[in-house]
């Protein structure tokens, strides 16, 4: 297991078993059977999601019919009446994609089905495959995965392979130490294109020139990213779905080991929702997302329709690809299953240079795919497949553009003392704070759902709300770089000794933004425009973006105090200069 502040084995291979124990098979073809979450209570989901929709649909409702006579009003000074105009819209539009999240969460909570294991087929032909950057990432750091790879327990063909980019000396040396098979296409011009299924440098291109060189000795391919340590029973958990022709794919969640900092702690917490809710909705409609961290992939099925695709987030590409396409051999849709259990361990980005990177790059892929050809994919796709593609791809946009929104709002009040919203302050806010305390109770009442072994049932995961506020701007900037079409490629998230390490311009675009609200403040004060609700406003968003550079410039502080301590120890020399009077 990953080195840290992790649970001890034992929580991981309870947490490896979250849908159910083993169930024998009753037929060698056999549909996948799913079921409600163990602890889920029917009646009540449902009420409470017909309950948060109408709630929000009714203070949605509520806000328009105030705005209304604002928006249709009339106004003399056409700076005053477009500047209203633009306020007016934000806040709808904030507001609207605060009702789409809500919503997501209670269909969620409703729709999420676990899937029931079944033990595998006898006798499939399966690879391991991991993947490794020699460049960019550390040979150690994936040779306990492999180790972790050659303990899987598997009833037929197991084969071990590492997919080297570099076909590094050190890296063959290690395959040979451990009796690993060892592949790269490093050197042939056919699996190195500029773009396409065997694009050079991406991950997709890798796994692509493997899958045409040596796929067709296997049914199956497992795999895992180098840094995750799979499960002994990895194979056990996800083969047995196989068993219904027409899956082509299954997944599991991804989690962090390396959670003994606080940004690492707070990514995985971040991650809740998508990972404890969301997934387990597309079992509903056989539609789960695919996730490059930990999956079991049918080969045939990824032949028919082309590789993995060419995107900076293939996973979600090839997702798509795979719900519009049918299974050739049944004429049926192409399935997908997501499964709950914890089956491999891995390394999140620990410091917030990693973090950011990696929360850009996964914005900017859907900005991608909902700029490519998502919309037309769409169409393709099974009404639960549209339902839940459509909410998955909404998360990154709207807090994307709420945050945009919200900053354009404040400055235009500041700037121009326009304030849009003429309603009576106590109708308001008894609103508005009724709707905010539904959507926390709604929020703290599915983390009875949360499959992290890292955090205590019945926490609030305020880590993660934290973290994903401040990823706010990094969101803005890829759209903003998604629409100026900004040159974009794979990048790999560094890993242990290749971490990178924080600096000032680790947090420019909060700064960015910093600057801009700033500056709008410091003019009000000299325009007179003192309304209390938007200068605690300005002053809440100017916090947010100096809460990561503060966060890690106390990190340092502290770690630079627990370092002299340590020296001092060390040398038994006094800490302060009462002790040197005492002594």
């Amino acid at each position: 297991m990953v080195p840290g502040a992790a649970p001890k084995d034992e929580v991981y291979d309870r947490y490896s078993r979250l849908a159910g124990e083993l169930e024998p098979a009753t037929a060698a073809e056999q549909p996948v059977r799913y079921r409600r979450l163990a602890n889920s209570r029917p009646v009540r989901d449902s009420l409470t999601a017909m309950l948060v929709v109408i709630a929000g649909a009714a203070f949605f409702a509520f806000l328009m019919h105030s705005l209304w006579g604002e928006l249709f009003g009339g106004r003399s000074d056409f700076v005053t009446s477009a500047s209203t105009w633009v306020m007016i819209g934000a806040i709808l539009l904030i507001e609207g994609f605060r009702q789409v999240n809500m919503s997501t969460l209670s269909l969620a909570t409703w729709l999420a089905r676990d899937p029931v294991p079944v033990q595998p087929r006898p006798g499939m032909r399966v690879a391991f495959l991991t993947s490794i950057v020699p460049s960019k990432e550390p040979v150690e750091m994936v040779v306990p995965t492999l180790e972790a790879a050659l303990r899987i327990r598997h009833d037929g063909p197991f084969d071990v392979w590492i997919l080297d980019e570099g076909d590094d000396d050190e890296v063959r040396a290690v395959c040979a130490r451990l009796g690993v098979h060892h592949f790269s296409r490093k050197g042939v011009e056919r699996y190195n294109q500029p773009a396409g299924r065997f694009k050079a440098k991406t991950k997709h291109g890798n796994y692509n020139a493997w899958v045409d060189a040596q796929g067709a000795g296997y049914d199956v391919f497992v795999s895992v990213d180098p840094d995750h340590r799979p499960h002994p029973s990895f194979c056990e958990r996800l083969l047995g779905y196989f068993r219904d022709p027409d899956v082509a794919f299954v997944v599991g969640p991804q989690v962090y080991g390396n959670c003994d900092n606080i940004v690492t702690k707070s990514a995985e917490s971040g991650q809740y929702l998508f990972h404890s809710l969301i997934q387990r909705m597309g079992n509903r409609f056989s539609c789960a997302m695919l996730v490059g961290t930990n999956n079991a992939v049918r080969i045939d099925a990824l032949n028919a329709i082309g590789g993995l695709r060419d995107s900076i987030t293939e996973d979600m590409a090839t997702s798509l690809m795979f719900h519009r396409k049918s299974n050739p051999a049944t004429g049926r849709r192409w399935k997908s299953v997501y499964t709950p259990d914890v089956l491999a361990v891995g390394e999140g980005p620990s410091c917030w240079t990693d973090f950011f990177s990696q929360q850009h790059r996964w914005s900017r892929g859907t900005f991608e795919v909902l700029t490519g050809d998502f919309w037309r994919a769409m169409r393709r796709l099974s009404w639960g497949a549209r339902l839940h593609y459509g909410l998955i791809t909404t998360y990154y946009p709207s807090a994307a553009i709420s945050w945009v929104l919200g900053l354009v709002n404040c400055s235009i009040y500041l700037l121009l003392g326009t304030n849009a919203v003429k309603v009576d302050p106590h109708v308001w806010m008894m609103v508005y704070a009724d709707l905010a305390l539904m959507q926390t109770w709604l929020y703290k009442s599915n983390r009875r759902h949360n499959i992290s072994p890292h955090e205590k049932q019945g926490t609030y995961g305020l880590a993660g709300m934290w973290i994903s506020l401040l990823s706010a701007p990094v969101y803005a900037s890829a759209l903003k770089d998604t629409l100026m079409r900004s040159s974009a490629s794979f990048v790999v998230t560094p890993k242990g000794a290749s971490g990178s390490a924080d600096r000032v311009l680790t947090f420019r675009r909060h700064l960015q933004w910093l600057v801009v609200i700033g500056a709008a403040f410091i003019a009000s004060i000299a325009l007179g425009h003192d309304q209390t609700g938007m200068r605690v406003w300005a002053v809440t968003l100017i916090a947010l973006c100096l809460m990561p550079l503060g966060t890690w410039l106390g990190q340092r502080a502290l770690h630079h105090l627990k370092t002299n301590r340590a020296a001092l120890r060390r040398f038994d020399l006094p800490e302060s200069t009462s002790e040197m009077e005492h002594a």
